[in-house]
């Protein structure tokens, strides 16, 4: 199709493709069918030739998108030989996706690691551009690793140009890619265009097809190719889309009958070989069919053929003929495909599923195998589809609603809960056994957190999940898993939770057992407090464990105020994570650790923890993690004085938050706004946000989470002069310590009662609290060596207070808290000591992102390693630190440990 009125795209495009080799970009175009998208791909194709560029092109075919990585096919096929060169955990997880080797499931994103990598290594040769047609009909898999792809090529000499169709959901979004809209023609453009197709249209036909028309430049086409030059218009009126697919079939019945079972061959087939469409039409009517017999559908633009490919002059006219074949026509179509496809048994299985007319138990059990073989290689998109499929065509009641739920599992994994939730229904119309029913109850809880349910989701769960125990113990494991989860993210109140953890005492698991331990520290983490952090210290998991457990184990330290154990826990399991590609578990197994180095004072690490997980939980679509840790972001910025920027995520968290009644992200937040105050000198308004913490009927109350901003809340109240505001709540937290052995609860206290003391106690409390081991806690000493300065000198103790004051000063200094060290430096001024400004350090100048890198370079990773660990190219890593590098005032690796040094 001619490209005429697409001016300021193709400039946009052209301005993409002309930037600094360096720099990477991704637009996806949208508009309605036929406006010109696959015109403007093409167009985009000839630029990039002329640039120098390498072009890759893949697209969407309806027919294949439940096809695990039919798509990425297309798009690795020229760089086949590169993929040897790659490390050889990719190498394996791209071999395993794209069916060429057996292994373990290759997470998607394991996969996304590989293709980037190769695409960055074909790009240092000559730029690349991948352009992907029709991405509303690209497999799962093929989206999931482009969107991947496409959120790391800011650095890299990659273009990706998408075109997809408005109203489709697509993985590839406005998230990764740039949105370039495509409209209409202008009604000029459209006459020009027109006037070009069909010069001897009569005047008022015309007018009418340019009225009918709307500007779409297919429309414009095939409708005056129909109407012919001198036909009077007849046009229903119907939405466009459907006068254009009339118009397709139009033509079609002006086509010999062998011409158009060719076509309805090639409409369902999911391969474009010429070969294939022969011989399977050859099966269906017994006729000769060959290039003779296509002829009339070439001459007619309906396909063209490319050497040894058949492919439609649309899609639209694919969809046409499958909407206009007769169900019987439809089904022989679907057999004689089968009949032809030996070498292809996953492809024959799906033809002879689409061909059955009744429920048939050796295809359906045959799809169901198809459906773990597509798991295995990561095609977990697929496996719902045939699983579903061998649903419908079981003869067994049983297995059908099995199929059903091992189905919607999968949509769960997937993040799909509209197909999870059609899936369950379907299960449920006919008998289910409780085993059956009780998982149809859990799995319609696994999406954001189950906050959704009911609020006694947590003691239904924990019922259902004691009249699982003794049939299926595991399955009766998860849902407790799930029951005790709610009680971290809602408050079932103190019954429901004694509820949920008597049931889980009852199945008398091994005391070491991370689920019991996981599932005791988010029910219950005062009451078992010392009982998880005793026994977790002593676990030791078996060789091999795929990091499930560790981040199970680093969030129960953390709720039982165990940080050091949590950090510990994170990075143990962190690796086998990274390796797999299991981002989703890694986002919340580095959202422990971010957390925890927050509450500690390790700032830094808490700055590339926090940006990395809060990156993962977006791209797994973990929306209340996400929200999580956009509170814990604002939280770190509060303690390193970044005003604007703590409104704006405590906002943003709290938007998600608040509707969901998400205790974990109002109270992160809460104390976030709290800390912003405190540091500003806003007392009154710190008490306020500090205080909604202790309040159980404030949705920022969090039983656990409370735990760790005791002092904060008294430093407020001293300042405001509100003592008696907080004594009860210490007088509580004072009983919750003597059944808890939480080492940050009982750090906090020590220096809550320092604050609190009469003047005449307050001298051995504040020494008491800063001669116990604080080692492992320097943001605590830090605030601890400020309170007592602070307290000396308002009494007139100044030479005392400076020894004080100075050591807060430069321990905040050292950890960041910057606001902080400027309120020590005014003491200080006070106490009559002239202070040094503060130097900037890394975390002042370099981002989240690049303190990562930093950290992992200054500990001697290669660039390859960094990029395997922070799931990035190793050329952006390169890109990164050459950038780095000055901003530091380095010239070597050695230097920047000496840098990097200096904060840990």
């Amino acid at each position: 199709m001619e490209l005429i009125g697409r001016d300021d795209q193709l400039d946009l495009l052209r301005r993409l493709l002309a930037e600094p080799r360096s720099h990477g970009s991704a637009v996806l175009v949208r508009g309605a069918p036929g406006i010109g998208k696959t015109a403007l791909l093409a167009e985009t194709a000839a630029l990039a030739e002329g640039l120098g560029y390498r072009v890759l092109r893949t697209s969407g075919v309806e027919a294949e998108s439940d096809i695990p990585y039919a798509g990425l096919q297309l798009v690795l096929r020229p760089l086949a030989a590169g993929a040897a060169e790659l490390a050889a955990p990719h190498r394996q997880a791209l071999d395993t996706a794209l069916g060429l080797a057996d292994a373990g499931v290759p997470d998607v994103f394991l996969v996304g690691l590989a293709v980037l990598n190769l695409l960055a290594d074909a790009a240092a040769v000559a730029p690349v551009l991948v352009l992907v047609d029709d991405a509303q009909w690209l497999d799962d898999a093929t989206a999931s690793v482009l969107a991947f792809v496409a959120r790391r090529v800011d650095t890299e000499p990659v273009v990706i140009v998408g075109a997809a169709r408005d109203g489709y959901r697509s993985r590839l979004n406005s998230d990764e890619l740039t949105s370039m809209p495509l409209g209409p023609l202008t009604d000029g453009q459209a006459a020009e265009l027109l006037a070009d197709r069909a010069p001897e249209l009569r005047p008022t036909a015309h007018r009418r097809l340019l009225a009918e028309a709307a500007g779409n430049p297919l429309a414009l086409t095939e409708l005056s190719r129909t109407l012919g030059a001198s036909a009077d218009p007849h046009i229903a009126r119907l939405p466009l889309t459907e006068r254009l697919e009339r118009a397709f079939t139009d033509r079609l019945e002006t086509l010999p009958d062998i011409t158009r079972s060719l076509l309805r061959i090639a409409a369902l087939d999911d391969s474009s070989s010429l070969t294939e469409i022969y011989r399977a039409t050859r099966q269906l009517t017994g006729a000769t069919a060959g290039t003779a017999e296509l002829d009339p559908a070439v001459r007619a633009r309906l396909v063209q053929v490319v050497g040894s490919d058949l492919r439609f002059g649309h899609p639209l006219m694919r969809s046409a003929i499958h909407q206009t074949m007769p169900t019987g026509v439809r089904h022989a179509a679907h057999a004689a495909l089968a009949a032809v496809l030996d070498e292809h048994p996953d492809r024959q299985l799906r033809h002879r599923a689409a061909a059955a007319d009744d429920p048939e138990e050796s295809v359906a059990a045959a799809l169901e195998d198809a459906a773990h073989r597509a798991a295995r290689r990561g095609g977990i998109a697929a496996a719902v589809t045939a699983l579903e499929q061998a649903a419908a065509l079981s003869e067994d009641a049983d297995r059908r609603a099995e199929r059903l739920l091992r189905a919607a599992d999968f949509a769960v994994e997937l993040g799909r809960p509209e197909t999870v939730t059609r899936l369950l229904d379907q299960a449920l119309t006919g008998p289910l056994s409780r085993r059956q029913h009780a998982t149809v109850v859990w799995l319609r809880g696994s999406f954001d957190e189950g906050l959704h349910s009911h609020s006694s989701g947590a003691n239904s769960l924990t019922a259902l999940a004691e009249e699982m125990a003794a049939e299926d113990r595991a399955l009766a494991l998860r849902i407790l898993w799930s029951a005790a989860q709610l009680c971290f993210w809602s408050d079932p109140g103190p019954q429901g939770r004694r509820t949920v953890l008597q049931a889980v005492e009852r199945m008398e698991l091994d005391e070491l057992d991370p689920w019991r331990l996981a599932i005791c520290a988010y029910v219950a983490p005062v009451d078992r407090g010392t009982f998880v952090l005793e026994r977790a210290r002593h676990v030791a998991l078996k060789e091999g464990d795929d990091g499930r457990a560790y981040r199970m184990l680093s969030t129960a330290s953390l709720l039982v105020g165990g940080f050091d154990l949590a950090r510990a826990f994170s990075a143990a399991g962190g690796a086998p994570l990274r390796a797999q590609g299991r981002l989703g578990l890694l986002a919340r197994t580095v959202g422990a650790d971010a957390w925890s180095a927050l509450v500690v004072g390790d700032l830094g690490a808490a700055i590339a923890a926090t940006e990395e997980s809060r990156r993962l939980a977006r791209e797994t679509s973990q929306t209340m993690m996400y929200a999580l840790m956009t509170a814990t972001a604002a939280k770190l910025a509060a303690l390193r004085g970044e005003t604007d920027s703590v409104l704006e995520l405590a906002e943003e968290a709290e938007e998600i938050g608040l509707p969901a009644g998400a205790r974990p992200v109002l109270a992160t937040a809460s104390m976030a706004r709290g800390l912003a105050a405190l540091g500003a000198g806003r007392f009154e308004e710190a008490l306020g946000h500090f205080r909604r913490l202790h309040d159980p009927a404030d949705p920022a109350f969090q039983v656990a989470l409370r735990l760790t901003a005791v002092g904060d809340l008294v430093d407020a109240a001293m300042h405001c002069g509100r003592p008696e505001a907080v004594l009860p709540i210490v007088t509580e937290l004072e009983e919750v310590a003597t059944v808890t052995s939480a080492p940050v609860l009982h750090a906090e206290l020590r220096l809550a009662r320092a604050l609190l003391a009469a003047d005449e106690d307050a001298d051995p409390l504040f020494a008491l609290a800063l001669s116990a081991d604080l080692s492992a806690w320097p943001l605590i000493r830090a605030r601890t060596h400020l309170a007592y300065g602070e307290w000396l000198r308002r009494r007139r103790r100044s030479v005392e207070s400076r020894d004080h004051l100075r050591a807060a000063r430069d321990m905040f200094d050292a950890l960041g808290a910057i606001p902080w060290g400027e309120r020590a430096r005014r003491e200080l001024r006070a106490a009559g000591e002239t202070s040094r400004r503060r130097a900037p350090d890394a975390r002042d100048q370099l981002t989240a992102h690049e303190l990562q890198i930093v950290a992992l370079a200054a500990d001697g990773l290669t660039n390859r390693e960094i990029g395997q660990r922070l799931y990035l190219s190793h050329r952006t890593v390169s890109s990164h630190l050459h950038r780095i590098f000055p901003k530091l005032g380095v010239v070597s690796r050695a230097e920047l440990r000496t840098v990097v040094g200096a904060l840990r």
